[in-house]
């Protein structure tokens, strides 16, 4: 249990939370809970706990890997590949990794070995040892819903599609299957309206193409959670530092002033680059 004074910002309770775990690597954490509206959101650092849950003592705050980098290498320190493993882990155990029975059965093999324990007869043998934590399946491109949460939608036809950011860009699913990427490069804007998702492309990149495409979700609410979740991905994988707060207008001010709050992933592996992190002793 951790003690917040009772305006603390979001960022007070992660704060304690990594401190708690000893983990240096905090942004590509978050902590998620579930909103008065039933929609899985991430808790905001920058805004109070109060303004966004009314009763906090009542409210389960889950501690989960929010950023999942193109390339589990870029993970320095051991606790935080540790802690990428036990995600995966609970996301293969609650089918929310959909992947074939032969990638399942690769994927629990390494996972025993990350407990010291001995793989099933017939599995194949992790290829760096026991000493590499992570399931090397995820390194290679072998999961292709590795890291991707998907909510549903529908586009402008009335076809019932997915959602997914991801480091690249905003994806488009049908079931498990990938029918479209905007990459953040062709993206000039990201934007909602009540409870419909804009995607604003540049004009030079097809003809064939609107400018502007629409997705309509299950609610304003949904909707803007899944446009904070892009704002954070783009920032924390395509910016090499933290945004800049905007200066409040004196009179009034329109749209969202919401921005991501932390270290990139530049910044991250910068750090990580001239501090030559040393892993530290945890207990699993």
């Amino acid at each position: 249990v951790f003690v917040c004074q009772q305006k603390s910002c979001g960022k007070g309770l992660f704060n304690l939370t990594c401190s708690h775990l000893n983990l240096a690597e905090k942004e590509y954490f978050g902590l998620e809970f579930r909103s008065q509206a039933g929609n899985h959101v991430w808790l905001e650092p920058l805004k109070p706990i109060t303004k966004q849950v009314k009763n906090p003592k009542e409210v389960l705050f889950k501690f989960m890997v929010k950023f999942f980098p193109v390339d589990p290498g870029h993970l320095r320190e051991e606790l935080t590949r540790y802690l990428f493993t036990l995600q995966i882990k609970k996301d293969l155990a609650l089918g929310q990794l959909p992947c074939s029975d032969k990638s399942a059965a690769l994927l629990v093999s390494h996972l025993l070995q990350c407990k010291g324990r001995r793989a099933p007869a017939g599995t194949v043998p992790h290829p760096r040892g026991r000493g590499t934590i992570l399931p090397w399946p995820c390194k290679r491109g072998k999961l292709e819903m590795y890291g991707i949460r998907p909510p549903p939608a529908s586009d402008g036809e009335g076809t019932q599609i997915n959602l997914a950011v991801t480091h690249m860009g905003v994806l488009v699913l049908r079931g498990n299957t990938k029918i479209n990427t905007f990459n953040w490069s062709k993206i000039r804007k990201l934007s909602f309206k009540r409870k419909h998702f804009l995607i604003k492309l540049h004009a030079n990149i097809s003809a064939l193409c609107k400018d502007t495409l629409e997705f309509t979700m299950a609610s304003r609410d949904a909707c803007k959670a899944f446009w904070k979740t892009c704002v954070e991905y783009h920032a924390f994988f395509r910016l090499s530092e933290e945004p800049k707060s905007k200066p409040k207008a004196l009179l009034c001010s329109k749209g969202s002033s919401f921005r991501y709050s932390g270290r990139t992933q530049r910044q991250l592996l910068e750090h990580g680059r001239k501090a030559k992190m040393k892993s530290l002793p945890f207990e699993r």
